[in-house]
């Protein structure tokens, strides 16, 4: 299989002894073409990742910070095909782009279409919060044939056997959930990461397959010390309250900016 941008760029912050930072935005919030400006200032500032987050009506792992933002997605009409045009744009910025989006939406769409049309625009992957390998049959032969990497979540209730059945179905990296909860930016970083990290990399070590974790990392320190123990540090919330909280799109895409600079001298550090 080719090499993905994704791959690229994990292996790329390896190799400068970092780990990648990794943002999250949903496509369309607060329109289409913000959006684009968003993530092109979370690269800026020091993203080597993004997540397109496909914005839907049911999102059961998401938190209030990130369902308000796609709600207001949703409300300016965002549509799939919408997303292949922020994968797109975030592609020609260097970053990789991988979409995050659940089931249904990829199933309404048409599972072999969705992982053409992506491959298309530039992306690298999609992670699916709410798909588990045994029931990816489908998925596996489209985005083997698109040449995506598929990226399933493991979390600390996730027993051994489970770590080693996932992470035998991911590339790219797999997503350590740092908690059993919703995402949402918190005052510390839940004391499960570290040891769900050590337990996936016992599974992990002959395929050298990255781990990234995220849930609840919103400081430069907090991304400083979960870059201690994990290959990519992921952050989505902490994005999204900037733009939520400016009061225009210029001065969200400075604290955009600003935020991603400061998480991304935490994963330098360390």
């Amino acid at each position: 299989m080719t090499v993905t941008t994704l791959q690229s760029k994990l292996a790329e912050a390896r190799d400068q002894g970092r780990a990648a930072l990794i943002g999250y935005l949903p496509a369309g919030f607060p329109d289409v073409e913000s959006s684009i400006k968003v993530i092109e200032a979370m690269v800026a500032g020091g993203c080597d990742v993004i997540e397109v987050g496909l914005p839907y009506s049911d999102p059961m792992m998401d938190g209030p910070t990130i369902q308000r933002a796609a709600d207001v997605a949703l409300a300016a009409g965002t549509t799939t095909d919408d997303v292949f045009r922020v994968v797109e744009a975030t592609a020609a910025t260097g970053a990789a782009a991988v979409v995050m989006s659940y089931w249904n939406p990829i199933e309404r769409y048409g599972v072999e279409r969705f992982a053409g049309e992506l491959a298309k625009a530039g992306g690298a992957g999609v992670i699916t919060p709410d798909l588990i390998p045994e029931e990816a049959g489908e998925w596996t032969v489209a985005t083997d044939a698109a040449g995506l990497d598929r990226i399933f979540l493991v979390a600390p209730s996730s027993t051994d056997r489970r770590l080693e059945l996932t992470t035998r179905a991911c590339g790219g990296f797999v997503y350590a959930a740092s908690l059993m909860g919703v995402t949402g930016t918190r005052t510390q970083v839940a004391d499960t990461a570290a040891g769900l990290v050590r337990r996936t990399r016992e599974v992990t070590r002959d395929s050298g397959l990255p781990i990234c974790v995220g849930l609840g990392i919103s400081t430069g320190v907090q991304a400083a010390e979960v870059a201690s123990y994990a290959d990519g540090v992921i952050v989505g919330a902490g994005f999204c309250q900037r733009v939520l909280d400016a009061p225009d799109l210029e001065t969200g895409l400075i604290a955009v900016t600003s935020f991603a600079e400061e998480l991304a001298a935490g994963v330098r550090s360390r």
